[in-house]
């Protein structure tokens, strides 16, 4: 896969997800962007087997969308402004313009990994935190793994909105209503009793509040007022998150099981970026201490991670004592709907 096509196929699912704005930007990069300027020999010889991982059609997005929210792009603010609703060569014209004339910006962006820490997924550690809770009647003790600014760490303080029943504060300012099919969770609400994350380059909620704005897709309303939200509450909060390997991390958080506590392992569309090493020697890593584990002090692995299966991302939780594998169903990568399948307890 080249460049070219890696956009289109990002287009393609840009356009999945509900951003016809975004999908359209890419498709025409990847048509018309021609190489000769730092930003496109950036991206046309970008090493073919790390586009993906490298989400290098997002960073992209995300580096254009932050020079608009920035200032630094006031033709291309009026065209996002818009919505895109002009020719695709005037489009175009205001892209290649962006591309050519603030390459110094767009190429430090480019450096970055895409951190959207997408507040939609919350739903699922919600849903499954009630499940478990009604499952084990114990506490938690959360570590997440991918934190970056640590808005989904801070998940109790949402609330899931379906069928007019609220699982979460009553009060709570960022109200989840995903489109909803399965049983409902249990009403067991979760009494935590720690929390912490990791992420090899943590985000501050204040210092970095543009950058992970940039990250959503500029026609997605909604999503970025939640997005501000969140950032709100995470300034007010400040979730502990530890800058480092998730993996290396997550060793010394199980060296010891947690007594009187489900001990939570999660993530959300972070795994599967790991390197296969460290994918390799975390799945042995919680397996040796699932080993270890009483009922009294169970361990939780929930991911939200792709699969080939699809739509969306499987929901799966692993449960110790027991080495069970229970699929909890699957969901929209940004929390639009969730399809539940776990287990009635």
């Amino acid at each position: 896969m080249n460049f070219r096509a890696h956009a289109r196929a990002q287009a393609e699912t840009c356009l999945s997800l509900g951003s016809p704005f975004t999908a359209r930007l890419l498709s025409l990069v990847a048509d018309r962007l021609r190489p000769g300027t730092p930003v496109a020999d950036r991206l046309l010889n970008w090493p073919a087997e790390r586009l993906r991982p490298d989400a290098v059609a997002l960073r992209l997005a995300g580096a254009l969308h932050h020079l608009v929210l920035t200032g630094q792009a006031q033709v291309l603010a009026r065209l996002y402004a818009n919505g895109g609703n002009v020719a695709d060569a005037q489009f175009w014209h205001a892209l290649d313009a962006a591309l050519r004339l603030k390459a110094a910006p767009i190429l430090d962006t480019l450096a970055l990994a895409p951190q959207t820490n997408e507040v939609g997924r919350a739903s699922v550690y919600i849903a499954a935190a009630h499940w478990l809770s009604a499952a084990y009647r114990l506490p938690l003790v959360i570590s997440e793994l991918g934190s970056a600014a640590g808005l989904n760490l801070l998940w109790d303080q949402y609330a899931l909105e379906i069928d007019d029943q609220i699982w979460g504060p009553a009060d709570a300012a960022i109200r989840l209503t995903p489109d909803w099919t399965g049983a409902l969770p249990p009403m067991a609400p979760p009494l935590i009793r720690a929390r912490a994350g990791v992420d090899l380059n943590p985000l501050d909620p204040v210092a970095d509040r543009t950058r992970l704005l940039s990250y959503i897709w500029a026609d997605q309303r909604a999503r970025m007022a939640r997005m501000q939200a969140a950032l709100d509450l995470a300034t007010e909060k400040r979730p502990e998150i530890t800058r480092g390997n998730a993996i290396d991390w997550l060793e010394g958080r199980l060296s010891r099981p947690v007594p009187q506590a489900v001990h939570l392992v999660c993530h959300t569309v972070a795994w599967q970026y790991f390197p296969e090493a460290d994918q390799a020697r975390g799945r042995a890593m919680l397996a040796r201490a699932g080993g270890r584990v009483r009922m009294d002090e169970p361990l939780a692995h929930l991911s939200m991670e792709a699969d080939d299966a699809g739509p969306g991302a499987a929901l799966v939780v692993h449960l110790w004592p027991g080495n069970d594998r229970i699929v909890l169903g699957r969901a929209d990568f940004h929390g639009r709907w969730i399809d539940w399948q776990a287990p009635e307890l």
